[in-house]
């Protein structure tokens, strides 16, 4: 028997209906999202939506059947159709796949990204394909399953009650898998793996020897302890000479505190280390001191750490804690417990000691952090009104959709804000921004001062479940000028177009996507407003950190 006589049975599986839903979706994943995307992610997006809309199409078939619409279609009348969809499948593929094309150069236009061979979206349809067919595969095998244990069942039981038992078995069976032994598995293998990882130092990186530094040879924490990002950050960012270089002022050696995963068992044991490397360099009688949460395995944006430094002389001290192995993008789908646990417990272990000083004796107290830093950081305040009561400024950057208290927040935004920008009671301590001039609005802005910086482009922010069947306002509203004004929500496609937007949201440039840059100096001189400080610093300082 050939090959292709072994396959006719199979492509004679597929519904027309089923067939024409997977054309439509596969015209609509081509459609711009956020950011460009590589040809082997597009392919991965449109691969899925195109079983998806297979899917649907089965679904509504199987409706209408029940309905009793079962039209008696004649052999000649089939062959007829299933040529006239061949015909419109040779058409549209071809057609969407040089339009595809085009669309993703004018995204990478609007992020100042260079261009790339449109040849390259050629093997999309290949990839798309396979996996559409790997999915299928997986679903009509546990639809086999499903049928098979439904047949056992029906021996003692009546056929409904049967497939309704059939069912939840199939489904109790997967949530196991996945979430239970599968899930703790691949987390328990990747701690392992990135723990082992962790012990490298990165490439340049060099204990440093200041003693306003952890990890030097005065410091509490040893080197060896810090981890891979620890030892990046405490030996990064601008010294006292660098500083009075690019500000003509005097300037003090900046304080960075950090303590590592292996430091404590646990988050609180890890907080009250980095709060004894606080008091071992006088942090507590700086002019301002930072609390920040990171990332996954340690993670600190220098250029937001490096420019609150330069806005404040260098007479500043930022605290941070390693809570997770795991990198970034493996934390924000497996561990979000971790962030929170962190964020609250080393800004109230820094806030006792801080709250006990004498009121005219103690640092301005601010926080920042990124992504998962900024969801991490939240949860040691129950809202904005406690973001405002208990600090005297925030940064919080590139901040998740599934953040609290940012969702009540925006969602409480006065009428007539946008979603991507919101303005809360008039912008009086919150304020939004894409870039520095959106936080100027026309009403005063009292202290404390916090900023929400997020990029109308940064699928971070906006990625969330509800995608997949809830079109927001942010996609409602006027797009940001960093965003194609092409961009459509459609059901089903546009979160699988986010989902991977994220993939490589950080390989941007700054000013887009989850790149965020030397525009944090802007916003650290609007939230501290240094005495005498000008415009002309800022652009000082931006220049230094290369913006």
């Amino acid at each position: 028997m050939t090959v292709p006589m072994r396959a006719r049975p199979f492509t004679r599986s597929f519904h027309p209906v089923g067939l024409a839903f997977a054309l439509l979706f596969f015209v609509w994943s081509m459609t711009p999202s956020l950011l460009p995307r590589a040809w082997y992610l597009q392919g991965v997006a449109t691969g899925i939506s195109m079983v998806t809309g297979y899917g649907i199409g089965c679904l509504v078939a199987w409706i209408l059947r029940r309905c009793g619409v079962q039209p008696d279609w004649s052999p000649r009348t089939r062959r007829i159709g299933w040529w006239v969809l061949a015909g419109v499948a040779a058409v549209v593929i071809p057609t969407f796949l040089i339009l595809g094309s085009w669309w993703q150069q004018i995204v990478r236009d609007l992020v100042t990204m260079e261009r790339v061979e449109r040849s390259l979206y050629l093997p999309v349809l290949l990839i798309a394909l396979a996996v559409a067919l790997l999915l299928l595969l997986i679903g009509r095998g546990l639809r086999a399953g499903t049928n098979k244990l439904t047949g056992f069942v029906d021996r003692y039981t009546p056929t409904p009650v049967a497939r309704v038992t059939a069912l939840v078995v199939v489904v109790v069976l997967l949530v196991v898998l996945v979430n239970g032994a599968l899930y703790r598995g691949i987390l328990g293998t990747a701690e392992e793996a990135f723990e082992a990882a962790d012990a490298g130092t990165a490439e340049g990186v060099q204990q440093p020897t200041a003693p306003e530094r952890s990890g030097s040879p005065e410091s509490g924490e040893t080197w060896d302890t810090l981890g891979q990002e620890g030892r990046t950050f405490v030996a990064g960012g601008p010294d006292a000479a660098q500083i009075e270089a690019v500000t003509g002022r005097p300037a003090l050696e900046p304080i960075r505190a950090y303590a590592g995963r292996e430091s404590a068992e646990t988050m609180e044991g890890i907080a009250e280390r980095v709060v004894a490397e606080l008091k071992r360099t006088g942090a507590f009688d700086r002019k301002a001191l930072a609390v920040v949460t990171t990332t996954g395995r340690g993670w600190v944006n220098g250029r937001v750490a490096a420019s609150f430094e330069y806005l404040n002389g260098g007479d500043s001290a930022i605290a941070a804690m390693q809570y997770s192995y795991l990198p970034s993008p493996l934390a924000f789908i497996a561990d979000r417990e971790s962030p929170m646990e962190a964020g609250q417990a080393l800004f109230e272990a820094v806030y006792a000691v801080w709250i006990d000083l004498p009121e005219d004796a103690r640092p301005k107290l601010v926080v920042f952090g990124e992504s998962l830093g900024s969801y991490g950081g939240q949860s040691a305040f129950a809202s904005g009104a406690d973001l405002v009561a208990r600090t005297d400024g925030a940064l919080l950057v590139g901040t998740p959709n599934f953040a609290q208290p940012w969702g009540r927040i925006t969602e409480q935004r006065d009428p007539g804000s946008l979603e991507r920008l919101p303005i809360v009671d008039e912008g009086r301590n919150i304020r939004f921004a894409s870039n520095p001039d959106d936080a100027n609005l026309p009403e005063p802005w009292e202290f404390p001062r916090i900023v929400f910086w997020q990029h109308g482009s940064d699928p971070i922010t906006w990625w969330s479940f509800d995608l997949l069947l809830h079109q927001p306002d942010w996609l409602r509203e006027p797009l940001g000028p960093d965003v194609d004004p092409g961009m459509r929500w459609i059901p089903f496609v546009t979160f699988w177009q986010v989902t991977l937007d994220m993939v490589f949201s950080a390989e941007v440039p700054a000013g887009f996507g989850h790149s965020y840059g030397p525009e944090a100096a802007d916003l650290w001189a609007d939230i501290l407003a240094p005495e005498g400080w000008t415009q002309a610093d800022t652009d000082a300082v931006r220049a230094a950190l290369g913006g």
